[in-house]
């Protein structure tokens, strides 16, 4: 299944669906956190995100392509 486009914004309530949340907000890029994650995702907030960025988030997220696309 190919990996939809999508935004900054999409992408936070997208992750926000799948159990992260807003940590904070340090200029354009929101910190998301999930307990017992390893990981501090960091989402730029822009119009469009580019398909390696949307990989490495939904990597990190331990999510598949398919999940974050039906989210």
């Amino acid at each position: 299944m190919p990996l939809r486009p999508c935004s900054g914004q999409e992408a936070v309530k997208k992750l926000q669906k799948a159990g992260w949340t807003v940590a904070r907000q340090k200029g354009s890029h929101v910190m998301m956190v999930k307990s017992n994650y390893e990981y501090t995702l960091s989402i730029p907030q822009h119009k469009e995100l580019g398909p390696g960025i949307v990989r490495k988030l939904i990597r990190q997220a331990g999510l598949s392509i398919e999940e974050f696309n039906a989210l």
